[in-house]
Order: C-alpha cells, then sequence, then structure tokens
C-alpha cells in the first residue's frame, strides 16, 4: 500500500483517476482548493485533505492541475515533500518547458494516455462508448522518467497501470519525445485536421445537403480511410479519389506544414500552454 497526493482531485482529470484509485489498497489524500472541486469530490463520497497533511507522508504527489499552474504548485509543494517522494506529471507541456521546480531526491516522471484506439476488439457497448478510458475500455499509455532510476521508473508505471486502468501498453518514451506526440502530433496536427474535418461537414450542410445524410456518408467514410490508411486493411483507393486528394493538398495545406514538428516551433507552443 502506498499513500498517494491527488493535486485537483475535483477537476475532470483529478476526478476520473480519484474513480480509479479510490478502490485501490492505496491511502489516499484528496487536495482541492476550488469550491466546485470539493464539491464534485463530495458527491462522489470523498473528503479533502489540508495539502500540507496530504503532502508530508505521500510517496506518489499526481499534480492534477492545468499546464499553466505546474510551475507555481510545482514550487509550492517542493518544500513539503519527503525525500524519495514521486512526482507524477500528466502532461509534457511543464516538464518539456523545464517549468517543473525539483529536487535533486525527489523523483519524477511523466505519463499521458492514448486514450482507447480507433481500431479495437471491444464488444461491451459501454467498452465501445468509453471514448476518453479509464472506465471500461482498455487503452495504451505512454511514460517518461524525468528524474529517478530504474526502479523508480518500475514503480512509477505500476502507478499509471492503475491510474488509467485497463491499461494494454505502456510506451517508454523521453519526455522531448512525449512533447512531439502532444501537443505537435495530437494537438498542434491532428486535432487541427479534425476540425477542419468537422468545419467541412458543416459547409457540406450549409449548402443544402441533409444533416444526417451528410453526418453518416462523412462519417462511414471516415472508417475506411483511417483503415487504409493505417494498414487495417488491404485496399486502395481509387484513382479518382487519389486525384481529388492530390489536387486539394495545395489548397488546404502549406507546403512547409512539417515544421510544426521543429523543436522551435514545439518549444513555442509547450511555452504558449504552460504561461499563465
Amino acid at each position: 500500500m502506498k499513500t498517494i497526493a491527488l493535486m485537483g482531485a475535483g477537476g475532470k482529470i483529478g476526478c476520473r483517476i480519484a474513480d480509479r484509485l479510490r478502490d485501490t489498497p492505496h491511502r489516499m489524500h484528496y487536495v482541492e482548493v476550488g469550491e466546485a472541486g470539493r464539491e464534485n469530490l463530495r458527491k462522489r463520497g470523498l473528503e479533502t485533505t489540508p495539502q500540507d497533511q496530504a503532502l508530508g507522508d505521500a510517496d506518489f504527489v499526481i499534480l492534477a492541475v492545468p499546464d499553466r499552474l505546474i510551475e507555481r504548485i510545482s514550487a509550492e509543494i517542493l518544500p513539503d515533500l519527503r525525500s524519495g517522494a514521486m512526482v507524477v506529471c500528466l502532461d509534457p507541456a511543464a516538464p518539456c518547458a523545464g517549468k517543473v521546480k525539483m529536487r535533486r531526491d525527489v523523483r519524477y516522471i511523466v505519463t499521458h494516455p492514448c486514450h482507447p484506439p480507433v481500431f479495437s476488439d471491444e464488444t461491451d457497448p459501454e467498452a465501445q462508448r468509453d471514448f476518453y478510458g479509464g472506465i471500461k475500455a482498455k487503452q495504451n499509455v505512454v511514460c517518461a522518467l524525468l528524474q529517478g532510476t530504474e526502479d523508480d521508473y518500475a514503480r512509477g508505471e505500476a502507478l499509471v497501470r492503475e491510474m488509467f486502468a485497463p491499461v494494454m501498453k505502456v510506451h517508454r518514451v523521453t519526455v522531448e519525445q512525449m512533447a512531439i506526440l502532444e501537443p505537435a502530433l495530437v494537438e498542434t496536427t491532428s486535432q487541427t485536421c479534425i476540425q477542419t474535418i468537422r468545419e467541412a461537414l458543416d459547409e457540406a450542410i450549409r449548402r443544402g445537403v441533409p444533416a444526417e445524410a451528410a453526418r453518416d456518408f462523412l462519417l462511414g467514410h471516415i472508417n475506411i480511410q483511417l483503415a487504409i490508411f493505417f494498414g487495417e486493411v488491404d485496399v486502395r483507393f481509387s484513382d479518382g479519389a487519389i486525384k481529388a486528394m492530390e489536387r486539394a493538398r495545395s489548397q488546404i495545406f502549406q507546403p512547409d506544414w512539417k515544421k510544426v514538428f521543429e523543436p522551435d516551433s514545439v518549444r513555442e507552443t509547450l511555452e504558449a500552454i504552460t504561461t499563465p
């Protein structure tokens, strides 16, 4: 049994982790300063613990707080951490931007869920509708050791598997690689493209296509398009579809769009994310 202090326990991700860890053998301290967050915990039958009391004997301190607050909060908790405690960061932005305040005798690990994959073997209807993960659907996770030993990484990964259960694989990466994954890959690139797809759906509807028909047509095509691009089926696009795609690339994308992966661009995004 470990003692765990969950900072920001009443927030969105904090509540998800609280729901997962409350039934484990661990001794939990729920730290929450906001009244809305405290109410979220009360609805779950969970009581908060004063921060200084929660930190004093904690084996793990999970920072389930906004990126822009990590620098201040990590500095604030530093004096109260016991030697050998592990701080768990839930996003690479602040660690990669150098905004996590650290002590030499404290261990630090960074993790983030991959969320349930589009292609899965889930048959339970509840699992199929668990898009975020951590309830019924299996998911993968990425994890990076920021400071500590291999033994520290092992105990950190064990907690991560409990936090995001049910977990299939934990991919070990570096903090810098995690920052390429998020924000560069999934927020800067993928999320922006998907927003554009949604806007395209709205435009088709605005031009007179019945909304239900347009949505069904788009989501069905996205399904097979993802399967083709990611090698789930041995099928190729039609010649007409390829011509339409090649013609559209120059209209929709800038030729140098991959510069979002350049270190300077990633650092600028991290700075924006972590600055209050």
